[in-house]
């Protein structure tokens, strides 16, 4: 696909969400293997995680699960994710908030996907 055919179809990612990217795809799986135990629905978020790095996903789709996921991996934010028991309860609301939103995006492939990197990185 073209740049001008990718325009057309508004799936361009800004300069942002491109970092957000990058900063989600470094820090993830440490923040996966920190939060596992503190997240219920971490299955969900590793496969909202997948279906964001999905360039079939729509833009938009993409920008707001980048967005939560980068609040999730970045160390700093409204309550530190280095308390225990608390520190990722801020993470909780925003990825509970996200991943409703998007959810007719995430594929069954990102669910197959996410149990599959779930076993990998957990066990």
């Amino acid at each position: 696909m073209g740049d001008s055919e990718t325009i057309l179809h508004g799936e361009v990612l800004g300069p942002e969400a491109k970092a957000q990217e990058k900063t989600v795809r470094g820090r993830f799986w440490r923040t996966v293997k920190r939060a596992a135990r503190q997240i219920p629905f971490i299955d969900d978020v590793v496969a909202a995680y997948y279906c964001a790095i999905d360039r079939s996903t729509p833009a938009r789709v993409r920008t707001t699960l980048l967005g939560a996921l980068a609040y999730f991996v970045l160390p700093v934010d409204l309550i530190p994710d280095f308390i225990i028991g608390t520190g990722f309860a801020d993470d909780v609301t925003v990825l509970s908030g996200a991943i409703p939103l998007v959810r007719t995006y995430i594929k069954p492939e990102h669910r197959e996907a996410a149990r599959r990197a779930l076993d990998e990185h957990l066990t």
